[in-house]
């Protein structure tokens, strides 16, 4: 997820300070360039062309370059408001950490918890794709604005414990 990351510090960046390739980032093409990578790439994982690495984070920031192109012009948010800060740098942060401290640590885990939440992957309760759905699902809801973060940080969740599970190759 380090594009998903270097992406969200830039967006921090791009929303504290006047700059016009913010301007550029709430175009139309952006709206509709990251609603069809979204799109792709969560079809790329439901149809397993893409491996999680890959499908998660060009999905988290594609979702994340049109949240910001699609929430940023709306009249009821201020100019500077601190959500386009604030949202941007809790990505990047639980992004890292999740990545950091439970990514390929299966090694670190008993056998017999490996194996049941191994068992728990493969019979996919809420299979990553049902949940990039419902992420793109709660960008349009912004009178709820906590729900998008909310649902990105149960994507980034199903990520970190994909990556946990994974068997060594």
């Amino acid at each position: 997820m380090l594009v998903f990351i270097s992406l969200s510090l830039v967006l921090c960046y791009l929303a504290q300070t006047p700059s016009s390739l913010s301007q550029l980032l709430i175009s139309p093409y952006i709206i509709y360039g990251g609603l069809v990578l979204a799109l792709v790439s969560s079809a790329g994982m439901l149809f397993k062309k893409l491996t999680d690495t890959i499908g998660y984070d060009a999905f988290s920031s594609s979702t994340l370059l049109l949240w910001f192109a699609y929430w940023k012009p709306m009249p009821i948010f201020t100019e500077d408001s601190p959500i386009f800060f604030f949202f941007p740098l809790y990505f990047a942060l639980m992004s890292a950490f999740l990545t950091l401290f439970l990514s390929n640590q299966g090694h670190k885990i008993d056998k017999e918890s490996l194996a049941l939440m191994r068992r728990f992957d493969k019979e996919r309760i809420m299979p990553a794709w049902s949940l990039m759905l419902c992420v793109l699902a709660s960008l349009p809801v912004t009178q709820h604005y906590q729900l998008f973060p909310v649902m990105m940080t149960l994507l980034m969740l199903r990520f970190a414990f994909v990556s946990c599970v994974q068997q060594p190759k």
